[in-house]
């Protein structure tokens, strides 16, 4: 992405003082979906972190990385996989524990989603403390999944997140 590209997707998110509680300020991307022109620059550049590398599936983190992964799949002509909160998949599927800052959460994939070797890069709106990318990661090696990069669009570096990650390539388009 070239650097005016990046300074109008940062200008498009949305500062939220106090959401969803007192002390937290939110990063609303609501207005980058909403502007067709900063969504492509968006998109384009969650692609472009696969580095020319070949890619098989997204995978899409429950509910943001939907919308990212989708358009995402669509440019590189890959598959996409959604991994969702436990109960909302309706085949046989793999589940994962993380914790949350208050209490546990769980997510699930598909089994087959993915086959043993395939080229994953994982696409998510926000990294935070990752324990949601980290399980998501744990599921796509756990099915068999090769996962090339692990990209957002936005990471608040100050969480450590990426520490989380492991030796995944980490990647995002706006850091705060």
């Amino acid at each position: 992405m070239r650097p005016d590209e990046i300074q109008r997707l940062a200008d498009g998110i949305r500062d939220v003082q106090d959401f969803p509680k007192p002390g937290i300020l939110f990063k609303d991307i609501t207005p980058a979906l909403g502007d067709g022109e900063l969504f492509e620059i968006a998109t384009r550049g969650l692609a472009e972190t696969a580095g020319g590398a070949r890619i098989d599936k997204i995978v899409g983190i429950d509910a943001r990385g939907f919308i990212f992964g989708a358009a995402v799949a669509h440019l590189l002509g890959a598959g996409f996989v959604p991994i969702r909160k436990k109960g909302k998949l309706p085949w046989a599927t793999e589940i994962e524990s993380y914790s949350l800052e208050y209490g546990e959460a769980e997510i699930e994939i598909h089994k087959d989603a993915v086959g043993p070797g395939e080229k994953i890069l994982v696409v998510d709106d926000l990294l935070a403390t990752g324990g949601t990318a980290a399980a998501a990661l744990k599921l796509i090696d756990r099915i068999g999944g090769e996962v090339v990069s692990v990209s957002f669009l936005i990471e608040l570096a100050f969480l450590d997140g990426r520490e989380r990650l492991g030796d995944a390539p980490v990647q995002a388009l706006l850091t705060y």
